[in-house]
């Protein structure tokens, strides 16, 4: 055995703790995790800002047969993040028996395919009822029942009071993450939704006689602070029964706190055995005209019920939108409702359209850290694959162009981006850049005053470089300039606008443009999404 000088001994025996520690620090600082900087979000990949350009497939595609087809959506669309669910029933088929396989399989194919994923934890809630839950819960509805409605009415959704129910949750979600610790390394799973657009349809909380006990009982205490009751619009901090402190809005602020603190309590359990960022997303009401909760599903994240569930669930690290509403000024509002300064914007789930692909530039420039079109599998619908293929172009387009500008998430951390998006009446948009404005109007063609369809498709995003260089990314759109400020009133144009590509965080010019190209109602972006990197100039 060889034998050390008493001196190197000591050596060694200190570096080999420290470099541990290192390691292990380094490890810690390459989880992922989301941070705040100056008021604004990031996502936090491998140590650096990350925005997910994802995809999620529909419900019942994680399976293994599925997967060939969900992979060619993914490569067809050039997402970074794949969004797919892990189901409750598939995870503990028997009650105790956990199989991973279907884990193991997503988190190898993942690899190969250089796709990080989001895990959706379908558990107790999917779309608000729990047919998710495993044979063996659902053969037992007396030890682990659903809500009453008024009047005694049987309700398709979980009872958020039910400890057996809860209990089942928590261990099962225990065990994922405990498997996703040992077996993920390298962080190929970057965050997990807990449960999905949880909430009632058909009855806006449980009244049975557990629930009814506790609903005339007293408000917790942590509700009753005077900045969380003005945000609920209500001033009375005396306490006493949900009623008397909530009045009309008692029944769903109630079931907003019930089902937020059990979804709280299974993220909290998951998190201390592997501390991954985790969310939970919302089946949206209308944003604008607050409309009562038997009209949409109750006791979810919805605008209104947010401040209860930073209460009630702090496990939970946002809470996200899924956008299907039609109307653009309906999802301007929810993205403004939901990019808090406690709640990072990130958007899991839109209707898979071409319109609703404008909305990823909103995200953006709104700070957000991730977007994601859902349904992105063909998933044997019988619609043919060239079809479906055509179909996510409108998303593969962008995010094929993005990929080839990864400082875009620190763009966005640096708040350098603004956006806009053609209404549904295609009016023209300004967006203030300091010395200047932008002015968009929409449609394709040169000499375009007017779209040339119905369709409200164009976008654009403009980062701002230096007060007078700009980087425009856009399509079915014009944009022109007028001075701002000190520079009002000045004659002024175009320096340079130059044409091109991004490729590995450089911009490789493709021509300068002018004449024709600029001086008819400014730049034109076409169909599809084309890039210029613009300079301006006052005479």
């Amino acid at each position: 055995m060889l034998k050390l000088p008493k001196l190197a001994l000591l050596c060694f025996l200190f570096i080999v703790p420290a470099f541990n520690i290192t390691k292990g620090q380094s490890a810690q600082n390459n989880m992922p995790r989301i941070i705040k900087k100056d008021g604004r979000y990031a996502f936090m990949v491998d140590g650096k800002p990350y925005f997910m350009f994802g995809g999620q497939v529909h419900n019942s595609s994680a399976w293994p047969g599925m997967m060939p087809q969900v992979w060619a959506a993914v490569q067809q669309m050039h997402l970074n993040t794949l969004e797919i669910p892990i189901y409750w029933e598939q995870v503990e088929p028997q009650q105790g028996k956990f199989d991973f396989s279907m884990i193991d399989l997503l988190l190898k194919q993942a690899r190969e395919h250089k796709v990080r994923l989001v895990l959706l934890w379908f558990a107790t809630w999917k779309n608000g009822s729990n047919h998710y839950m495993p044979e063996w819960m659902k053969s037992s509805a007396a030890k682990y029942p659903n809500i009453t409605g008024p009047g005694g009415k049987p309700i398709d959704s979980p009872s958020p009071h039910i400890q057996a129910t809860m209990d089942a949750d928590i261990a099962a979600f225990r065990q994922v993450m405990r498997r996703l610790k040992a077996t993920d390394r390298q962080h190929t799973v970057i965050m997990v939704q807990v449960e999905n657009e949880s909430g009632a349809w058909g009855s806006m909380r449980d009244y049975s006689p557990l629930a009814q006990k506790l609903f005339e009982g007293p408000v917790p205490a942590e509700l009753l602070k005077p900045a969380l009751l003005r945000e609920l619009h209500t001033e009375d901090p005396a306490g006493g029964s949900w009623e008397k402190v909530f009045g009309d809005r008692a029944d769903e602020y109630f079931h907003a706190w019930s089902v937020a603190s059990f979804i709280g309590n299974v993220a909290a359990a998951g998190k201390k055995e592997y501390n991954l960022p985790l969310y939970t997303n919302a089946a949206l009401r209308d944003p604008i005209t607050n409309p009562k909760a038997n009209t949409y599903e109750s006791g979810g994240p919805t605008d209104n019920v947010i401040p209860i569930w930073k209460i009630a669930a702090p496990a939970i690290d946002l809470l996200a939108p899924d956008i299907y509403l039609p109307e653009n000024e309906k999802v301007l509002k929810v993205l403004e409702l939901y990019s808090r300064r406690d709640n990072p914007l990130f958007v899991p789930e839109a209707a898979f359209n071409a319109t609703n692909a404008r909305y990823l530039y909103e995200v953006i420039a709104r700070g957000g850290i991730g977007f994601s079109p859902f349904g992105i599998d063909n998933n044997n619908r019988g619609t043919s694959f060239a079809g479906f293929n055509k179909s996510l172009e409108p998303f593969g387009n962008e995010y094929a162009m993005f990929a080839g500008i990864p400082q875009l998430a620190e763009w966005v951390l640096a708040g350098k981006i603004s956006a806009a998006v053609e209404p549904e009446d295609h009016k023209e948009q300004t967006i203030n850049l300091g010395a200047w404005q932008a002015v968009i109007s929409f449609g394709s063609a040169r000499n375009a005053v007017a779209p040339a369809t119905d369709l409200p498709l164009g976008r654009i995003m403009l980062v701002k470089l230096t007060d007078d260089r700009f980087i425009a990314i856009g399509s079915h759109c014009h944009i022109t300039f007028k001075p701002l400020g000190g520079n009002s009133g000045k004659t002024w144009q175009y320096l340079k606008v130059e044409e091109g590509s991004y490729e590995n965080g450089i911009f490789k010019p493709l021509r300068i443009l002018n004449g024709d190209e600029t001086d008819w109602g400014g730049p034109a972006f076409g169909d599809k999404p084309e890039i210029l990197q613009i300079k301006l100039i006052t005479r």
